[in-house]
């Protein structure tokens, strides 16, 4: 029943319930649970920012209690209850739940162990920098308003969000009959598809996933396969495989331990560890000894020990089946639009962000238009003031009120009421000389905005262009590497089958001039062009399942497992190898080797600036390590220059840089232990002489001096000689130059080579760019330098040599082989 002005009107059960639920269901679904598809935020937290705003809790201001922001937002818009609104905020705050926080916290926000955090009245906050990119330009009328809960204040009914939010942080809900899950995403990569989307509007979902390879969670892990990528980002629809990150760790008692470094997303790392724990005591897990929780400042390291003899594969094989350390993601990417709840594919979900964004720049610029059409209006009436200031002043002074003087110089400069409003509140020193020229600028500027905003506004393409730089600008300001590393084409580990610790995947890794360190996304060398900032300085052929290996100058060793490098488009938006490595400061890294973890054939072949060298079996080689370790005892004076993998039957070539070569066999140089010193390989020329390149023979050898002259010989006109000696002369040095060879390298005229300056200037080219010619002559200029510029380096794309490896991923589960001394 109704009660309706004091009447009594029957209405049916049905009828009222499916009203009833109808509305709270909408309600729910509307102002509660699901994000908008335009700024990706649901009420709650679009309330949350607002307010955060609106009190001044910018990134360059101190941090406030966030019971004062949970407070003034429940007052003015969000009466729903303190709980939800400081759970959402702290959400926005937390690094592993959000890929890019919108919440700088400060204080206890909980953690990935599954701990609460603290309590409003402890915790303080503030806006984030990226979140400012949110709410920019929402004072231009770029966004529509609508009534607070009581129609006593506006509130914004989205925000600008010059970012899209949505795919970049995700949103989870759950409505009525309805729920959302969409995955974070990394920032550049989305917007280099909505930059993509912008000049080829009429691109595939394919094209687009050329750009965002697949979501990218905060918590980093591995994806396995892309098919139920490709589901969603076509349907809006699908479910993706999350594995956490593990390596295998060799204990100097011949043990066996599983460290794991990333989880997959949304697990709590305590869940983990009780589940572990649960399985042991219930004898499902018989091979693991201890258990240990060594996360800390430097990052997360669950130690699982493993008993002697244990075999760490089939053990991890079963950590990954039975607990959440493998997980399944499902995908489904419902949003409002136009307060409608859509389920979306990854092509319309772009488009409708950059519908709004089109419509926000328009907003904007017919904003800004309007304050420009205003400020030169008033800008023409003080000019006009100026060019008659004596009959002004005087019209003002014969005015008995303010009124008059309006309307008299109304009547002698015919100008409106506006401007003679902005003459009559002209202050005194505007009548200077500099100020007039001032009030002329500040017009010609005016007049300039106006044309371009109303060129601006009768043109899409240049809208768009505006869109693509605004975007590229956030990707500069605030884009990073990809954290999560999708492997395989399918899923193609079952976890019941064979046992798969890291993919294969075949990648490029790159070490720059500054130390920046990262691996490509294409399995396609990488390009380096004369305008790199910092180019790189090694280039090398890898996958997923190397171990790289870092040594330094002076004799010693860090190793980082491939998968664990950042992804990177460029090499220089890569990591510094000090995060990543045990190196800290004071190691300048000579030598950069991507090495299978099972390869037990071949050997390291070490060379010094002084001449020494050494050679080292690979078998000697330790595997993946938590400290550094050392590979060479160096002399105090010398450094450690070169270090590449030798298979017992090659001959190598060392140069110096008065221009000496000397060719011998490897086998020359007898096989000492890890950490033992050298022995001569050249005999130097003098005092300043030294070693400034040493390689395999191969065809040829491409030698460059200081000041760019560079020439190629056939390696055969290099003899064979025996270790120790002088050598020959590879070059004939001009006199007008320092006289000094710089770098040399070996290998085929078709080949590639990038030569490095002291000014981190790099130039490619190939091999047959320098002339060929016979090994004592002089080459030709191939790169200008002058002034105190000059060559330094050579690099060039170093492929793998073609090893006979077993890849874990063929490593069966049941008697398996287990990993060598190197580990895996």
């Amino acid at each position: 029943m109704e009660f309706t002005h004091g009447k009594v009107v029957p209405v049916g059960l049905e009828e009222e319930m499916r009203r009833s639920y109808l509305n709270f269901a909408m309600y729910v679904i509307v102002d509660r649970a699901l994000p908008d598809v335009r700024d990706g935020l649901k009420p709650v937290q679009r309330r949350i920012l607002y307010t955060m705003d609106e009190i001044g809790l910018r990134p360059d201001r101190p941090f406030k209690k966030s019971a004062r922001v949970v407070g003034e937002t429940m007052a003015k818009y969000h009466p729903h209850g303190d709980s939800a609104i400081y759970d959402a905020m702290v959400r926005m705050g937390q690094d592993f739940s959000y890929r890019y926080p919108l919440v700088e916290g400060h204080g206890n926000y909980g953690s990935i162990d599954g701990d609460p955090p603290a309590a409003m009245r402890y915790t303080e906050a503030r806006l984030s920098r990226l979140a400012m990119e949110m709410l920019r330009d929402i004072d231009k009328d770029t966004v529509n308003f609508v009534p607070n809960f009581d129609d006593s204040l506006e509130q914004p009914e989205t925000l600008p969000s010059r970012f899209p939010n949505l795919m970049v942080n995700g949103a989870t809900g759950i409505a009525v009959g309805m729920s959302t899950n969409i995955p974070p995403h990394n920032l550049g990569e989305v917007i280099d598809a909505i930059v993509a989307m912008i000049d080829h509007p009429d691109v595939t979902v394919q094209d687009l996933m050329k750009h965002i390879k697949g979501p990218d969670f905060p918590t980093g892990g591995l994806i396995l396969g892309r098919e139920g990528i490709k589901e969603a980002y076509a349907t809006g629809r699908g479910r993706v495989v999350l594995r956490a990150k593990a390596e295998l760790e060799e204990t100097n008692t011949g043990r066996h331990r599983i460290v794991f470094t990333e989880i997959p997303y949304q697990i709590s790392k305590t869940s983990i560890i009780e589940r572990i724990v649960s399985l042991v005591r219930e004898d499902r897990l018989t091979a693991i000894s201890d258990l240990r929780d060594e996360s800390g400042r430097d990052g997360m390291r669950l130690t699982v020990e493993l008993k002697q003899g244990a075999q760490p594969l089939k053990v991890l094989n079963q950590l990954y089946k039975y607990t959440q350390l493998q997980s399944t993601f499902s995908i489904q990417m419902l949003a409002l639009v136009n307060g409608e709840p859509r389920t979306l594919s990854l092509k319309q979900c772009l488009r409708v962000y950059l519908d709004h964004r089109l419509e926000v720049v328009r907003r904007r610029s017919e904003y800004e238009l309007a304050r420009a059409r205003e400020r030169a209006h008033i800008l023409e009436g003080l000019l006009k003031a100026l060019d008659k200031l004596d009959e002004v002043i005087a019209t003002i002074r014969k005015s008995r009120t303010v009124d008059t003087a309006r309307k008299n110089l109304i009547d002698l400069l015919k100008i409106t009421e506006i401007q003679a409003d902005a003459i009559l509140s002209m202050q005194l020193r505007r009548l200077a000389a500099l100020e007039r020229k001032a009030i002329e600028d500040e017009y010609k500027e005016r007049i300039q905005l106006i044309k371009y905003l109303e060129g601006l506004l009768q043109s899409q393409v240049k809208m768009r262009e505006v869109i693509a730089d605004e975007l590229t600008a956030i990707k500069q300001a605030y884009g990073d590497p990809r954290r999560t590393i999708i492997v395989g084409d399918t899923a193609t580990a079952p976890i019941n089958g064979a046992a798969f610790l890291v993919p294969q995947e075949n990648t490029w890794v790159t070490l720059t001039v500054t130390g920046k360190i990262g691996r490509s996304y294409e399995t396609t060398p990488p390009k380096v062009t004369a305008d790199m900032k910092e180019p790189p300085r090694f280039i090398l052929e890898s996958t997923t399942g190397h171990t790289l290996y870092l040594l330094s100058t002076d004799g010693y060793g860090a190793t980082i497992p491939v998968h664990q490098l950042p992804q990177v488009n460029n090499p220089q938006d890569g990591s510094s190898y000090r995060d990543l490595s045990a190196f800290k400061n004071g190691h300048e890294i000579a030598a950069v080797l991507s090495i299978p973890s099972d390869l037990e054939t071949g050997f390291l072949f070490f060379v010094t600036e002084g001449g020494e060298v050494k050679r080292l079996r690979m078998e000697d080689l330790p595997g993946l390590m938590a400290n550094v370790f050392k590979v060479m005892d160096i002399e105090k004076e010398d450094r450690l220059g070169w270090v590449f993998i030798t298979s017992g039957e090659d001959e190598v070539v060392l140069t110096t840089a008065e221009a000496q070569a000397i060719r011998f066999k490897e086998s020359e140089v007898r096989p000492t232990g890890l950490g033992a010193g050298g022995m001569r390989g050249i005999k130097l020329a003098g005092q300043r002489d030294r070693v400034i390149g040493a390689a395999i023979a191969d065809e040829y050898l491409w030698v460059i001096t200081d000041v760019g002259i560079a020439k190629v010989s056939p390696m055969n006109e290099y003899p064979t000689q025996g270790r120790a000696g002088s050598g020959v002369i590879t070059m004939k040095l001009p006199q007008d130059s320092k006289g000094l060879v710089a770098a040399v390298t070996a290998a085929r005229l078709d080949d590639t080579v990038i030569v490095l300056t002291n000014k981190n200037r790099a130039k490619s080219m190939k091999f047959s760019a320098a002339p060929l010619v016979k090994r004592p002559n002089r080459g030709d200029y191939v790169i200008s330098v002058s002034g105190k510029e000059e060559v330094v380096a050579l690099v060039t794309y170093g492929r793998q040599p073609q090893f006979a490896e077993a890849t874990l991923a063929d490593t069966p589960v049941n008697g398996a082989s287990e990993p060598s001394a190197k580990g895996a």
